[in-house]
């Protein structure tokens, strides 16, 4: 199974990215032998619209060109589920046993999701009920990615 993370704005170097960078590697480096096609990030420009409807409309669109035929869609949306690490790698785990091709996680900009777009979503996570930045939604989704692949592979990186 391929996941996809799409998140709207762009990290600069530093911390961030690299912290982005090395969960990514440490996925790879474990997720070949469980079954994953790997993990893909594309960052998309933040709209310029002055209103907010027009810009999360132009965030959506761009973000929906990215998403594959068929894939399953997850947003990552402070309304969403809180769920802890071991149920979201178990959900990971049944999406990767019935076959699904693609796994996409979206992470929306500082105006958050499109209702057109999240109404499209199979699922919809939150970190918590705090409101985040996007950028470390971005680091946390990322580490909860590695974090569900080292339970899955029974690693001792998780331990609760």
């Amino acid at each position: 199974m391929r996941l996809i993370v799409i998140a709207v704005g762009r990290l600069k170097a530093g911390p961030e990215r690299e912290l982005v960078d090395r969960y990514r590697e440490r996925f790879a480096d474990l997720s070949r032998k469980l079954g994953f096609r790997g993990l893909e990030v594309h960052e998309i420009t933040e709209s310029r619209a002055r209103d907010t409807s027009t810009r999360m409309s132009e965030e959506a669109a761009a973000i929906t060109a990215l998403i594959p035929e068929g894939a399953i869609a997850v947003a990552m949306d402070e309304r969403g589920k809180a769920i802890d690490s071991a149920t979201f790698a178990a959900q990971l785990g049944r999406w990767r046993d019935e076959s699904s091709g693609t796994v996409v996680f979206i992470i929306g900009g500082a105006d958050g999701l499109s209702p057109e777009l999240r109404r499209r979503v199979k699922a919809s996570f939150a970190f918590g009920s705090a409101t985040w930045p996007h950028q470390l939604v971005r680091i946390m989704l990322m580490e909860q990615l590695y974090r569900a692949a080292t339970i899955l592979a029974g690693h001792p990186y998780h331990r609760a």
